[in-house]
């Protein structure tokens, strides 16, 4: 209720409550006279009996002195409700007086009935401004003496505009800013007399709070940007005198060392890279704690990419001889779409993590399918090692930044505690979450689910089957899981499964009926391979050996005399193995299908006769070292520019066939010299690989909206170099391998 129809409410019950006292003494007035009417008749025609009736004309006496004191009292209570109402007055003007906001009310008129001294204050140099002025008046003294700021419109128009506002049926509030410095928030309000009730909002401060909020919020990004911006020049500053480091180190590995100068050398490979894995976990959570994180789903092979990480951190497991296994649940699509480079980067930290805490035992990467929604399939993949474990209170505290299991200084395993606070957040911002599930001296397990459509071109999923002639294997394998994970996708495919975990039992096995194909675990612990392989030769000779393999390269004297039919990478991934088999286009790498009894000479296509071109743009000199001497067994014919503008002359002399550029040069840097050469007439259709030590997204896009066909980032590896040559050689021109 608004302190007007409060006060409104209290006068009219006052009124009542005096009509009410004033008709019973008007009454009593009535009665008394009439009686004393009925006394002087009865004096005038029985004056016979005014003895004989003075004790009733006493008892009328008596009631006419209690109607004077009824009188009386209707009195009092009347002054009572006046000084009542006079009091409610009073408070209810202190209490309006007492606002630190402006109240007013106008009646029906628009003439100004009460004004608290908050409201008046603005008007302190115009008298006339007090009860009894209109508000169109108010409105005029604002706008034509300057009071209030008008933006862009005249004074008639602003008071025409503020008089429109009143005529609608709901008045909408408004911001007035006074010429003194204050700021209101102006709400009328109209009541069912027709009066109106003005409040004005002292905003004053909260827009001075608001202004201050934006300049902070200003600084804060201009802060975040700045950080950023450090963390992209420290990267690459740092990543400048790696790429000599890590390089160098390769560099040397390749050349005539003993067994203790290639420990130096791999010793000083190895920590480069760790450093530069350190290097990106920190600007990744920058980016992240920036909120410049972007996704960018694509359709991608689910399976492949977790095989890919498998490989890739296979030689740090077996040299601890932990079994990495797989296990991709059969019924689920592979072509799924998602950030293929964000989904590597969980999978490479979450598998990276149980390697580091595993020292012996086994990892499980598992892949299932667990039902669909509106977004795609609902995919979880857990990664499952016999590590060390994790007390049940540290088990939230490691997805937090910084953060380790062992935070002694006597702690045996390094890192920067970022890897699953970055996997967490990522995860999140893909619209999944990770849980951890673990004891301590048992194991791990890390999983995640994640909402991922179904790549428009993907088939769907479904048992796959080996060839016909296929009907029984023979499972060699000395761990249990992956022998059940290899065998009941075998089951699946209709062929009856073999296992065996000695060469004894293998032997027992082939002394009945020999099986299609033997499929022999190169790590099996009892036992040694060559004498397996020796045996199942002289034994069972049609039995085709398929060898799933850690290291290739301990068995190429088996795959020269045609022992083994060929060599999968571990862990398995089912698509390879139909592929030896059915010989289904392209072998995956690692596949090393049998030779040809005869080998029919194939026309090589026709090459170009002179060395490939080859401009490098780099101001560093060791940097120029570096590639110089990756590439000096290749017949090519390089040059060196030492910053852009000298790249973009030698581009239109030397005419290149594959242009490097590094990004940071002085006088010109890679971005400008690639949109001059790409401006040429020449330079519009030759390769031009970015070369950087930048390594946000951000930086790598502008990289590309250069012109640039690739990046290769810093530190260089050779593989990767090699592989950018052969894949942006031009036509004619034939790479070697490596």
């Amino acid at each position: 209720m608004t302190p007007d129809a409060a006060f409104s409410d209290r006068l009219a019950r006052e009124r009542r409550a005096r009509l009410r006292a004033e008709r019973l003494y008007e009454q009593a007035q009535r009665d008394l006279r009439m009686m004393n009417d009925q006394l002087r008749l009865h004096a005038d025609n029985l004056s016979d009996q005014v003895i004989a009736q003075r004790a009733e004309l006493g008892s009328i006496r008596r009631h006419a002195d209690s109607l004077e004191g009824v009188n009386t009292q209707v009195s009092q209570d009347l002054q009572v409700a006046h000084s009542e109402i006079d009091r409610a007055n009073l408070r209810l003007r202190e209490a309006v007086e007492t606002l630190q906001d402006g109240f007013a009310v106008f009646n029906a008129d628009q003439a100004l009935v009460l004004a608290n001294q908050a409201y008046l204050g603005v008007f302190g140099k115009f008298a006339e401004v007090q009860p009894g002025i209109l508000y169109a008046r108010i409105l005029e003294i604002c706008a034509h003496e300057g009071l209030v700021h008008l933006a862009e419109m005249t004074a008639d128009e602003w008071v025409c505009m503020m008089l429109q506002r009143w005529r609608q049926p709901d008045i909408s509030p408004i911001e007035l800013h006074f010429s003194a410095g204050i700021a209101v928030r102006l709400t009328d309000r109209r009541v069912a007399n027709g009066d109106y009730v003005s409040l004005a909002h002292n905003i004053t401060d909260a827009l001075r709070y608001q202004a201050e909020l934006r300049d902070a919020q200003a600084r804060a990004e201009a802060a975040v940007e700045a950080k950023s911006a450090f963390l992209a020049n420290m990267s690459h500053e740092i990543r400048t005198p790696m790429n000599g480091v890590v390089g160098m180190a390769e560099l040397l590995s390749e050349t005539v060392l003993d067994e203790e100068q290639r420990s130096y050398a791999q010793t000083i490979s190895t920590s480069g890279q760790a450093l530069v894995s350190i290097i990106n976990d920190i600007l990744d959570f920058s980016k992240m704690d920036a909120g410049k994180m972007h996704l960018n789903p694509t359709a991608f092979d689910l399976e492949k990419t977790i095989h890919e990480v498998l490989s890739l951190l296979s030689p740090t497991a077996r040299c601890k001889q932990i079994e990495l296994i797989l296990d991709y649940d059969m019924f689920l699509a592979v072509h799924l779409v998602a950030d293929s480079g964000r989904m590597r980067q969980i999978l490479t930290n979450l598998v990276g993590n149980a390697i580091k805490f595993t020292d012996a035992g086994y990892i499980l990467v598992r892949a299932v399918g667990v039902g669909t929604s509106a977004q795609g399939q609902i995919v979880t993949i857990t990664v499952e090692d016999t590590g060390i474990g994790i007390d049940p209170q540290h088990q939230e505290q490691i997805f937090t930044e910084f953060n380790q299991v062992e935070q002694t200084a006597s702690r045996r395993y390094e890192g920067t505690g970022l890897g699953l606070a970055i996997t967490q957040r990522i995860v999140a911002q893909m619209g999944g979450k990770v849980w951890v599930e673990s004891e301590p001296g048992v194991g791990s397990c890390f999983g995640f689910t994640l909402e991922m459509p179904v790549a428009a071109d993907a088939s769907e999923p479904g048992v796959q089957t080996l060839p016909a002639d296929i009907r029984t294997a023979l499972l060699v394998s000395d761990h249990l899981i992956s022998r059940e994970v290899i065998a009941r996708r075998l089951k699946a495919a209709s062929v009856s499964v073999l296992t065996a975990t000695r060469q004894d039992t293998v032997l027992r096995h082939l002394a009945g009926t020999p099986p299609d194909i033997a499929l022999i675990d190169q790590d099996l612990i009892e036992g040694g391979i060559p004498d397996l392989l020796a045996a199942l030769k002289g034994t069972s000779p049609a039995t085709r050996i398929v060898l799933l393999c850690s290291n290739i390269a301990e068995f190429k004297p088996a795959m020269e005399d045609q022992t083994i039919f060929a060599t999968l990478h571990k862990p398995l991934i089912w698509r390879n193995l139909l592929a030896a088999f059915n010989g289904q286009g392209a072998m995956p790498e690692g596949l090393r299908p049998p030779k040809p009894p005869t080998l029919q000479a194939v026309p090589a296509l026709p090459t170009t006769c002179r060395p490939i071109r080859v401009l490098y743009a780099e101001d560093n000199k060791t940097n120029q070292l570096v590639f110089t001497k990756m590439l000096q067994t290749l017949d090519i014919d390089l040059r060196l520019a030492e910053n852009g503008r000298i790249a973009v002359a030698q581009f239109e002399t030397f005419a290149p066939d594959i242009v490097f550029m590094d990004v940071s040069m002085p006088e010109m840097d890679g971005r400008e010299a690639t949109r001059r050469i790409r401006a040429s007439a020449l330079g519009k259709s030759v390769p031009i690989i970015a070369l950087t030590a930048h390594a946000l997204q951000e930086e790598i896009d502008r990289i590309l909206d250069a012109g640039m066909n690739a990046m290769l980032s810093k530190p260089l590896k050779k593989s990767e170099l090699m592989a950018a040559l052969r894949d942006h050689a031009p036509p004619g021109f034939s790479m070697p391998e490596g």
